[in-house]
């Protein structure tokens, strides 16, 4: 291995507090908000579908753009550097020392990326599928982050929770999966069978041995 590419959410960055103001915002309880995102997780359902279930016909974008009018200065739908996984930062530094190539790259939205590039990590490079033009589990989407980590994907170590956009269709790059049980899609995808090829981990802090 000489390079590893990360998703970012439920990877490197707890999306609880996110998910958790939004069920504030939908008005119902965070238990609600967050079965409904459980159930669409199990069903393989778009996450989006989880607004629609606690609030029928929501244009999601609409609300997000009324919540910025409301809370200008607010977090709202987004995240900062609290929100990281607590093995993050050790992790990173570990596998940096190490001598591979770190890249970032998820399918997120522009304000998370000036986020994450605010958080001062140790990689090497941070994009997102805005400004890659593609989404995972597209492809060329992992075409591009082989691009960017600068070696052929069989030399590449993609660390995603999710099997069907992360793992799969990064072994079918070339490149070596690796799941992590966390989130609620990380743990759901780890029992199936297909996730078998793939590595799975508990913690970032098991990379450094694994890929050593």
């Amino acid at each position: 291995m000489r390079a590893v590419v990360f998703d970012v959410g439920e990877t490197l960055v707890d999306e609880s507090r996110l998910w958790l103001r939004w069920a504030d915002r939908l008005g119902v309880t965070p238990l609600t908000f967050l079965g409904a995102i459980g159930a669409c997780a199990a069903t393989d359902r778009p996450v989006e579908d989880a607004f629609a279930i606690v609030r029928p016909g929501i244009d999601v974008a609409a609300e997000d753009a009324a919540w910025a009018a409301d809370d200008p200065a607010g977090l709202r739908n987004g995240f900062d550097a609290d929100d990281l996984y607590p093995d993050v930062r050790p992790a990173l530094t570990r596998l940096r020392d190490s001598g591979l190539r770190l890249v970032i790259a998820g399918n997120q939205p522009p304000r998370a990326l000036t986020a994450l590039r605010a958080m001062d990590l140790p990689v090497d490079v941070i994009r997102n599928s805005a400004e890659l033009g593609v989404e995972k589990p597209d492809p060329g989407f992992f075409a591009a982050a082989a691009e960017l980590a600068g070696v052929i994907p069989e030399q590449i170590a993609y660390v995603g929770d999710r099997a069907d956009n992360d793992v799969l269709p990064a072994a079918d790059a070339g490149m070596w999966p690796i799941l992590i049980r966390r989130g609620p899609w990380g743990y759901l995808h780890a029992q199936r069978p297909q996730s078998t090829r793939a590595k799975i981990i508990d913690s970032l802090l098991e990379l450094p041995a694994l890929l050593g």
